[in-house]
C-alpha cells in the first residue's frame, strides 16, 4: 500500500511540474546525452523534474540560476539514477550552488582524540551531513565527454554514502558480488597508486588514486563521460559500474574525448563557513 501511495504521489507531482520542451531538447543538445533512446530520454526527464520539485537547489554568492541552469544540473545529477529509482536520492534533500570554486573550511578528528582545522578550494562536495555543495561555473563545463563531471563525482559519493561513510562501496544490488566489486577497485585503485608514486602516465586522473572513495568517484565520471577509457585500461572496473548503475554507456557514446574551447570566467573562491561541531 506504501508503494502504492508513494508511486500515485510521484506521479501527481511530475504532472504538476513538467519540464517545458524548449528547455528538455535544449539541454539534451549536451554531448553527455548522446546515444540515449527515446524511452530513456523520458525516464531521464522524469527524473530531472523529480529533483527539481523534491530537492532544494539553492544559489548562494549572489548566483541566480535561470530555469535552464537548474534542468542542466538535475539532468546530469540524475543520470547515474536512471535505472536505480527516485529513491536512491532519497537521504538528503538540498543542493548549494556556488559561482565558481569555493573555500571549505572542515575539520576532523585523529585518533588522538585531537580536532584538526583545515581549507581546501573545491569545486564540489558531498557533504555527510546533508547537502551537495557545486560550483556552477564546474557544473556548467562538465557535460562535455571529457572524462570529468564535477556532479556525476559528487553524486557518485551521495551513492556510496547509502552505506554509511564513504568508502568506495555503495550498497550493492541483489546479485551483485561485493568479493568481485573489492578485487576488480583493488586492483584499479593499486595500479593508479603505483602510478601516482613513479610518476607514471595514466589513462584516468590520479586523483582518483586518493582513497577508496574518490576512486570510485573517478571511474563514475569516466563511466558516463569516455566508458572506452575503462573498457580497455580497467574491464574489470567497467562491468562492476555497468551492473551497478544498470546502464552500458559505452554502447551509446562514440569513441572520442570532447570539450569545446574557451576561456573560462574566474569567480572564485568564496569561502562557505566551518559547520557547526554536533555534540
Amino acid at each position: 500500500m506504501f508503494g502504492f501511495l508513494k508511486t500515485r504521489k510521484r506521479a501527481r507531482l511530475l504532472a504538476a511540474n513538467p519540464i517545458p520542451d524548449v528547455l528538455w531538447q535544449q539541454v539534451m543538445r549536451a554531448p553527455l546525452f548522446i546515444g540515449l533512446s527515446d524511452d530513456e530520454r523520458m525516464a531521464l526527464r522524469d527524473h530531472a523534474a523529480w529533483f527539481l520539485a523534491e530537492k532544494t537547489i539553492t544559489p548562494v554568492s549572489g548566483l541566480e540560476l535561470g530555469d535552464a541552469a537548474r534542468v542542466l544540473l538535475a539532468a546530469q545529477a540524475v543520470l547515474p539514477i536512471l535505472h536505480l529509482g527516485f529513491d536512491a536520492y532519497d537521504d538528503w534533500h538540498e543542493v548549494i550552488v556556488y559561482p565558481g570554486q569555493f573555500l571549505s573550511r572542515d575539520r576532523y578528528t585523529d585518533h588522538a582524540g585531537l580536532v584538526h582545522e583545515f581549507e581546501q578550494v573545491l569545486a564540489g562536495q558531498a557533504r555527510s551531513d546533508g547537502p551537495v555543495l557545486l560550483s556552477w561555473l564546474d557544473v556548467s563545463e562538465s557535460p562535455w565527454l571529457d572524462g570529468w563531471n564535477v556532479v556525476i563525482h559528487e553524486f557518485a559519493h551521495k551513492l556510496d554514502m547509502r552505506s554509511g561513510d564513504a568508502n568506495g562501496c555503495p550498497p550493492l544490488h541483489k546479485g551483485m558480488d561485493y568479493a568481485g566489486w573489492k578485487r576488480s577497485f583493488s586492483q584499479a585503485f593499486d595500479d593508479l597508486s603505483r602510478r601516482a608514486d613513479h610518476d607514471l602516465y595514466s589513462p584516468i586522473d590520479l586523483y582518483a588514486a586518493e582513497n577508496p572513495a574518490e576512486c570510485f568517484a573517478v571511474f563514475s565520471e569516466y563511466f558516463f563521460e569516455t566508458p572506452h577509457a575503462l573498457t580497455e585500461h580497467y574491464p574489470a572496473v567497467y562491468e562492476q559500474l555497468k551492473q551497478f548503475y544498470k546502464q552500458d554507456p559505452a554502447a551509446r557514446l562514440p569513441r572520442v574525448r570532447y570539450r569545446p574551447c574557451f576561456e573560462p570566467v574566474n569567480f572564485g573562491p568564496v569561502t562557505i563557513p566551518t559547520p557547526a561541531p554536533e555534540y
